[in-house]
């Protein structure tokens, strides 16, 4: 009696632990994909050169990076992922868990620091942005920097085109009262909110479904093994 119904459990053992294996990996294929993309994506403006960097203390933050970072990241994550659900390695799916866990508490440090410190952080981006305009004519990454960012906002310097001691750019808008990059570029933000938090929750629950399947799956494949020596 106690044969049969270790027999039943091992079977419902077994589905279960197929169905969590391939919804995992498939969720961390997509996972995967979207990082191919991301990197895709940062290597071309770093080819391209599209933006170039702002910030002289800071010559590393550049667009491209960030994307190849995250796009890096993200893939690296995915795969532990991907391998873990597929082979049933507990292992693999307790580091891609810890990974997880790691990154949605960055988000959140990250988030409340960019909260608590905007003052402080929009007189630092201020003080960069001035800076950088000083080496527009010295600096080819910097000037391919401003023409990009003032040709897709569609404004001038950082309040307007008196920023700009030896005359406005090219890549400025012909209109007079043309607005500062730094006023357009905070108020894309703002009329971009509502998108910018639903990606970004979106990502969060991602995140926590991720880590919820792989402590899933680690704990069926616990079960799994138990119910084999009934």
């Amino acid at each position: 009696m106690l044969r049969v119904r270790g027999q039943e459990y091992h079977g419902m053992g077994m589905s279960s632990l197929k169905l969590l294996k391939y919804v995992l990996f498939f969720f961390n294929l997509l996972f995967w994909i979207c990082g191919c993309c991301i990197l895709g994506f940062g290597i071309y403006l770093l080819i391209h050169n599209n933006l170039g960097v702002l910030f002289h203390n800071l010559p590393s933050l550049t667009l491209g990076n960030v994307f190849v970072i995250v796009g890096s990241i993200i893939m690296v994550v995915a795969f532990l992922g991907c391998m873990g659900s597929i082979k049933e390695n507990k292992c693999l799916l307790m580091s891609f868990f810890i990974l997880l866990l790691i990154i949605l508490l960055a988000e959140v440090t990250l988030a409340i620091l960019l909260f608590v410190y905007e003052q402080k952080l929009n007189e630092y981006v201020a003080k960069g942005l001035t800076d950088s305009i000083h080496r527009y004519h010295s600096d080819n990454s910097t000037k391919a920097a401003w023409d990009s960012i003032q040709s897709f906002l569609r404004c001038c310097g950082i309040n307007g085109t008196s920023d700009w001691t030896s005359g406005p750019p090219a890549s400025c808008p012909s209109d007079p009262k043309v607005e500062g990059c730094y006023a357009k570029a905070r108020l894309w933000f703002h009329s971009n909110f509502l998108y910018i938090g639903i990606v970004t929750i979106c990502v969060c629950v991602i995140e926590v479904l991720g880590m919820s399947f792989a402590l899933t799956l680690n704990c069926q494949i616990d079960k799994t093994s138990q119910t084999i020596g009934l």
